[in-house]
């Protein structure tokens, strides 16, 4: 069924070639530069030519020199040079440093508004009873971006850009060969990966119009935050033209904000730690319902999000790395590795400070207690809780209010930067995520201004329109719906990083071992199978015959399409 558990290849209907080309030889692979005529000829710098042929498929040339950039690889203008060390032995901490980076930005979607989200529900739901979920999730999560990692490093082509390449057309006519090609796969491909990318946006620039109002004590309408974030957002994305090392240190600092206030805010509220480490390290979750299985699954959707693999496969290429040394190729891998580890572990530290605080200080906290300590401390939001023994409903916002109740105004202030901190980063990380899916994917070769206005709109117009016409309320309890929903889009980047990356043509000796392919397919089928069974859910409480059928073509629908991307690699 998974074609990227094929460990051994039928030779008789396969050859792999591996040869450099001459200077007369046209990529007519890779997108153009911009500024060269059509015809013009390849200057002889370590051009490496991989033709994969098979029976059934036509020959794909992955045509790569030195200082040759596709549209969305020239996104960073300079790139990073690594220190060259003849006698290295163990990890080499000058390499390291000039490794570090890429990881941290990749590290920012573990922290984003729709984690913090869930991590506070998680601890309000569940006590400290999912924490090993979380753990999982950050460690699948972390094995995926090494993946993604090694696929930029070795083919020197992003993930979106792979599949552009690797992924059927299908002509609406055998005429349109030239003219009028209908790229059905790649486009809905496309669509899917945008989808997630847009709600990943959402949850972001809700957190930073949140964090706003917060601050401001609502004087700031929540449109107005999302107004401020879209143009702070702007000029943000522009620091990389004084060097994409300080970009990096941009990042470095909102991640040190966000490492302050929530551990703030754990210091506060002082954990039981010998609860917060059964937690972690039981996996077991007692007297816990269908409220709890579905947070579950919001962390799991909340923590490994399809986008980030695709950014972080752009991300790597931002260093000097010569794909045609060996040593060099393997080098990078390894640091890589060792900087996302280091990334992964910090933002796993972070989620645990939110956690830990919510269970510790929330759970089991119903509406009347918060709301009669909240109007003891002459707090202006004890209307947010009813006068009932309901179990508290938190979110990104109620939590501020409580902190704030329950451990004094500086709370809740240092609480709000942390959420701006996350937001602002997350929503910075989401764009050039949307960049290098939107370039790779569909070829483009717009100003850089267009394109970051381009994506951009697409992902902020609809938290716009949800902002000016929703309350509070509303626009904090989507982040459940988008959680899932990006648990819905996981295998639209499952699937084309485990198969690329398993396909020695593509990645020679680097390609996947059999733990890396076996595991990987119980994970997709995992999710999967979650995923179905939450529409199943879903849909039978809407007790509508229509919806049943609608959900049932679209599920048809979706599986189908999941099993074709499963199988047909050209």
């Amino acid at each position: 069924m998974f074609s990227f558990l094929r460990s051994v290849r039928d030779t008789s209907r396969e050859n792999i070639h591996i040869s450099s080309l001459p200077p007369s030889v046209f990529t007519d692979q890779e997108p153009e530069q911009i500024g060269k005529q059509a015809g013009d000829f390849v200057e002889e710098k370590a051009v490496i030519r991989t033709t994969h042929t098979h029976s059934v498929s036509p020959p794909s040339v992955f045509l790569q020199k030195e200082n040759d950039e596709s549209i969305s690889g020239a996104y960073f203008e300079q790139k990073v040079p690594v220190p060259k060390e003849d006698n290295e032995r163990g990890i080499s901490l000058r390499k390291l440093w000039a490794f570090t980076g890429p990881g941290f930005l990749m590290s920012i979607a573990y922290l984003d508004p729709g984690n913090i989200e869930s991590d506070l529900q998680s601890g309000a739901k569940a006590d400290f009873k999912l924490l090993w979920v979380l753990l999982g999730a950050t460690v699948i999560g972390l094995l995926l971006q090494r993946l993604a990692a090694r696929l930029g490093v070795v083919t020197g082509m992003h993930l979106a850009e792979v599949c552009n390449r690797q992924y059927h057309t299908v002509s609406l006519t055998e005429y349109s060969d030239k003219m009028f090609k209908f790229i059905v796969p790649r486009i809905i491909l496309w669509l899917m990966v945008e989808v997630a990318i847009i709600g990943s946006d959402m949850q972001e620039v809700i957190g930073c119009a949140i964090a706003f109002s917060l601050l401001s004590s609502g004087r700031i309408p929540l449109w107005g935050g999302v107004l401020i974030t879209i143009i702070d957002t702007f000029v943000f994305l522009f620091l990389d033209k004084y060097g994409l090392r300080k970009l990096e240190a941009f990042f470095g600092l909102l991640i040190a904000i966000m490492t302050i206030t929530f551990g703030y805010e754990y210091m506060t509220v002082r954990p039981d730690q010998g609860q917060l480490l059964m937690g972690m390290f039981v996996p077991f979750c007692k007297d816990c319902g269908p409220v709890q299985l579905g947070q579950a699954v919001g962390i799991v959707g909340a923590v490994i999000m399809p986008h980030n693999i695709y950014l972080h496969s752009a991300l790597v290429k931002s260093r000097e790395v010569d794909r045609s040394n060996k040593k060099e190729v393997k080098e990078a891998n390894k640091y890589f590795f060792i900087e996302s580890t280091i990334a992964l572990f910090v933002s796993f530290l972070i989620n645990v400070f939110v956690v830990a605080v919510f269970a510790e200080a929330f759970y089991k906290r119903t509406n009347i207690e918060v709301y009669n300590v909240c109007n003891q401390t002459g707090s202006p939001h004890s209307s947010l809780f009813p006068l009932n023994n309901e179990t508290l409903q938190v979110d990104i916002y109620k939590g501020g209010v409580v902190l704030g109740c329950f451990f004094g105004p500086a709370a809740l202030y240092i609480w709000a930067v942390g959420i701006l901190a996350a937001g602002q980063s997350s929503t910075m990380t989401g764009t050039y995520s949307g960049q290098f899916v939107m370039e790779g994917f569909l070829n483009l070769r717009w100003s850089r201004f267009a394109r970051v206005l381009l994506t951009r709109t697409l992902a902020i117009a609809p938290t716009l329109l949800v902002a000016i016409f929703q309350d509070m309320q509303h626009l904090t309890g989507m982040n459940d719906f988008l959680n899932v929903l990006q648990s819905m889009q996981l295998p639209f980047a499952l699937i084309p990083i485990l198969t690329f990356t398993s396909l020695p043509s593509l990645m020679t000796e680097y390609a996947n071992g059999l733990v890396f392919k076996v595991g990987g397919g119980l994970v997709i089928l995992v999710v999967c199978a979650i995923n179905m069974y939450f529409v199943i859910v879903y849909v039978t409480a809407l007790d509508s015959v229509w919806l049943y059928v609608l959900a049932a073509f679209l599920s048809i629908a979706y599986l189908t399409f999941v099993g074709y991307l499963v199988g047909m690699v050209k």
